[in-house]
């Protein structure tokens, strides 16, 4: 018999008979994606069916006043609510926050996290999950500053950036120069924020991880290294919004060097 089409395998996989028989819960943190979310569904939900795998996405709003919740009750309602998993927040608390949140629902052996924007696009998930078996990898990370993947992936295309104005081009490669040349971390994109993770490894290094906002991420993948985790590079194609308006401010920018420093001496 085929130890892949026993019934507890087939239940992992869900209604798909295939040799991958894990499941992958997608956290989308969410305000006011009211017309991205039902599209990034669609496309989320194409990608994983093509690829016969098991999936779920818990959307993490945080009390979008644009109708983003009504939104996803609806896409619940055609997805199913097993797959569609709504679990709302009083307010703006924090994308790492978010994180801690939505991993409280997830069902899945694997967590990818992504913007709900389109700046990430989930055709790139395949290859994420086919490095990340090829090589037993803890995490696999998008880069936008890579032309191909490490360790090497066949059909991977080199990385970039659309719809950016030189300046905010500049602020994000000295973002990472910077945490690169003072942290030293192996990763090209640290300031990226679509990762596939095992379960049990993105609950360990969240515990650990301090800083809040656009930092999170940074510091998520120097501790990562720092706690000895595999990680492997997937060049990714990083589009600007569509709809609504891009939440980097000056703000994020100053916390994001403070946070280079306390990362470099507290690590």
């Amino acid at each position: 018999m085929n130890p892949f089409e026993s019934t507890v395998s087939l239940n992992m996989q869900g209604q798909f008979p295939t040799s991958n028989t894990h499941k992958y819960s997608v956290i989308l943190p969410t305000y006011n994606e009211r017309k991205n979310l039902p599209v990034i569904i669609w496309l989320l939900a194409k990608v994983f069916e093509e690829q016969k795998l098991a999936w779920e996405v818990i959307v993490v709003d945080d009390a979008s006043p644009d109708g983003t919740q009504e939104i996803a009750k609806q896409l619940a309602g055609v997805y199913g609510e097993d797959k569609i998993i709504l679990k709302p927040r009083s307010g703006k608390l924090g994308l790492g926050t978010a994180y801690i949140h939505g991993l409280n629902f997830c069902s899945g052996d694997f967590v990818i996290i992504m913007d709900a924007d389109f700046s990430h696009h989930p055709k790139f998930i395949p290859q994420f999950i086919r490095l990340q078996q090829a090589h037993n990898l803890d995490i696999v990370t998008g880069t936008r500053y890579r032309a191909t993947s490490t360790p090497y992936l066949a059909d991977a295309t080199p990385g970039g950036v659309h719809g950016w104005d030189l300046k905010r081009k500049l602020v994000s490669r000295g973002a990472n120069f910077l945490a690169d040349t003072v942290l030293n971390p192996g990763v090209s994109d640290l300031t990226g924020s679509f990762r596939l993770y095992r379960l049990p490894v993105l609950r360990h290094i969240i515990t650990v991880t301090q800083s809040k906002g656009y930092v999170f991420q940074m510091e998520m993948m120097v501790r990562a290294r720092a706690l000895g985790y595999t990680v492997g590079e997937v060049p990714i194609t990083f589009v600007d919004r569509i709809f609504g308006e891009s939440k980097l401010g000056a703000d994020e920018v100053v916390s994001y060097a403070k946070g280079v420093w306390a990362l470099f001496t507290g690590i």
